[in-house]
């Protein structure tokens, strides 16, 4: 046992030591950044770069961008992905087999093989430089993983549940949101933060789909502080400094919840 804590200790270590070092490097400027050891602590520690990528980075902007675009695609992918699961593990129809087939084929499909199709689509629609695409793509590429978590946990749920409510009048709607609804809030908390982790991380369709300031995120706003001739690295640190700590904070406060919704399905079962 004294082994296995010791092992786990060392890995912990080795998680925490790159945000150690990109703490220390966000207080750097970019003579220290170059000419002092990876860990070496700055002299004087230069609070100002986080004052600067807030206030004249556009990092406020780019903050409150990316908290409400993630809000958005975190509640309707959460919400779509329950509806798809009731439908297919809790009612009676023909092709509920091929339409869970089509969704786990979601799952096997390349991003970069879409951004074409998808721009190019989007440019139809009207939505390039539009957050709607960014969304619309956040849910559609996170609901077969959605699907796929919340299915174990449904299939677990007792069945005399339903019949009880339906013979008590309750109808398919009204079934859903008081009592399936309710019933599978830990595996919905799971995956409400293992796709805001997603969603807040997200570079690619963002950088993509979006041109202007205006509706650019967190991940796509570093790129500001790096010039054709000069890059500012202590601003790049501060603001990847800034875009970490939600992930952080809610792996720190509501990781047991992530676990408990991974192996509710299970424990049920």
């Amino acid at each position: 046992m004294f082994i296995f804590y010791t092992v786990l200790i060392i890995l912990a270590v080795f998680q925490i030591l790159p945000l150690i070092w990109l703490l220390f490097f966000s207080l750097k400027n970019n003579q220290e950044v170059f000419n002092t050891p990876l860990f070496a602590l700055p002299s004087p520690p230069r609070w100002e770069n986080y004052v600067k990528v807030w206030v004249e980075g556009n990092i406020e902007r780019y903050f409150f961008n990316s908290v409400w675009i993630t809000t958005l695609s975190v509640i309707f992918t959460v919400l779509l992905a329950s509806f798809a699961t009731f439908a297919i593990t809790r009612m009676h129809w023909k092709l509920k087999h091929v339409v869970l087939g089509l969704f786990m084929v979601g799952l096997m499909i390349p991003v970069h093989s879409t951004l074409i199709p998808l721009f190019s689509f989007f440019m139809k629609m009207k939505l390039v430089d539009h957050p709607l695409s960014v969304i619309l793509t956040n849910i559609g590429f996170n609901l077969p993983l959605t699907i796929m978590v919340l299915l174990g946990f449904y299939y677990s749920l007792p069945r005399e549940l339903e019949e009880s409510a339906i013979m008590d009048g309750c109808s398919v709607h009204r079934m859903f949101f008081q009592i399936i609804l309710p019933m599978t809030s830990p595996v919905i908390v799971t995956t409400a933060i293992i796709n805001m982790i997603y969603n807040w991380n997200e570079f690619v369709f963002v950088n993509t789909f979006i041109s202007s300031d205006q509706y650019k995120t967190l991940t796509v706003g570093i790129q500001n502080f790096i010039g054709q001739y000069t890059t500012d690295w202590g601003a790049i640190g501060a603001t990847l400094m800034i875009s970490i700590l939600p992930i952080l904070l809610a792996f720190f406060f509501l990781s047991d919840r992530i676990v408990e919704g991974i192996t509710a399905g299970a424990i049920k079962g």
